[in-house]
């Protein structure tokens, strides 16, 4: 008995130093990113809002996000949880897709892109893909009355490219991109 509480007692020890090491590298690890680890903040007139936490966009003149599975709400961050041969799941999805074409008739049978139809495992993900923006370019120029080429030098000068250049795919913050739009002349 005794041999197993020594045993126990020498793994838990062991077991605190290796979780306060990884606790280390991740505290640290996050201290080398942009935002050092914070939220990243902007004000526009005056309202705060949050670039790492996916905003709702309803009106046709701005660059739509990822749907959310949990209605934008930061508080209940979550998925649907249900997989890709949930039948259910599957309506949703081809739903999507349809109000996004007919809401895009310009796009023709263009490929959908897939972030534009399906939540992210958070349903709050801020980004999307620089495909997905250029899909919705046309739309954005006809409503705004702008040219295409304008918009979509907009998009690629506010794509993120992947982290230290390896790190994830490029991407595009909707936040900042809508922000950005208001601003276009």
């Amino acid at each position: 008995m005794k041999n197993h509480i020594v045993a126990a007692f020498r793994l838990t020890i062991v077991m605190l130093a290796v979780i306060g090491i990884y606790l280390l590298i991740v505290y640290g690890g996050s201290k080398v990113l942009p935002t050092k680890g914070n939220a990243e903040i902007i004000t526009q007139n005056g309202q705060k809002f949050y670039a790492n936490i996916g905003q709702e966009f309803k009106s046709e003149k701005y660059f739509h996000g990822r749907p959310s599975a949990v209605d934008y709400n930061a508080a209940g961050s979550a998925g649907s949880n249900k997989g890709p041969s949930n039948e259910e799941y599957l309506q949703t999805v081809q739903k999507r897709i349809d109000t996004l074409k007919m809401t895009h008739p310009g796009m023709g049978n263009a490929k959908v892109p897939v972030e534009l139809v399906t939540a992210s495992g958070s349903g709050l993900d801020p980004d999307i893909s620089e495909d997905g923006a250029l899909y919705q370019v046309k739309k954005i120029a006809e409503v705004r009355n702008l040219s295409e080429e304008k918009v979509r030098d907009l998009v690629k000068n506010q794509t993120e490219k992947p982290f230290l250049g390896l790190l994830g795919p490029s991407k595009v913050n909707v936040l900042k991109l809508n922000i950005a739009l208001d601003q276009l002349k």
